[in-house]
């Protein structure tokens, strides 16, 4: 009998330590508090795609306004394609990534500019059925790798239709 009880004991010991090593790290309330996935923007759920860095360079752009910043644009290989066959509308799976700089004067150089700070980064994902009410586009603003507030998100749109809607609201163009 006594042999009997430590088996059993033995085998709930370890039936325990395999649901324990199942589970995995964390307490129900921290899995349940951590994120799903990685960080979306509001309004439109666009993430920072993997690679993004790897890009090609469409191009490069100078805003003097109240942004006075040095801006590279990047494309995935669908937004290349387009670009280079002079296609308009853009084919879905078409991705812009903006990389934005403060600028700052070159110690080495009078006249010259380099990157500064750089403040955010942005992107624009082409789906024309998920994104139909903005022209097609979904758009992602990330500060420090978090996305910018939903008001922020709010203002793309209706920047690239007062401006670019005859260019599928795309600023850009492509220096080859």
């Amino acid at each position: 009998m006594h042999r009997l009880a430590a088996r059993n004991l033995l085998l709930t010991g370890f039936a325990v330590l395999s649901m324990a090593l199942l589970a995995g790290p964390g307490t129900a309330e921290e899995k349940a508090a951590a994120p799903a996935g990685p960080p979306a923007s509001p309004v439109f759920g666009v993430t920072v795609p993997e690679g993004y860095r790897d890009w090609p360079l469409i191009a490069v752009s100078h805003r003097t306004d109240n942004k006075d910043e040095l801006r590279a644009i990047l494309g995935n290989d669908i937004a290349m394609k387009a670009f280079r066959a002079n296609t308009l509308p853009f084919p879905d799976g078409s991705m812009f990534a903006k990389l934005a700089w403060k600028r700052e004067p070159m110690k080495e150089f009078a006249g010259a500019w380099v990157p500064g700070v750089a403040p955010r980064i942005e992107f624009m994902v082409k789906d024309s059925k998920k994104y139909a009410s903005t022209g097609g586009w979904g758009f992602g603003r990330f500060i420090d790798g978090k996305p910018a507030d939903e008001a922020a998100h709010k203002t793309c749109f209706p920047c690239h239709q007062a401006n670019v809607k005859d260019r599928d609201f795309v600023f850009t163009r492509f220096a080859p």
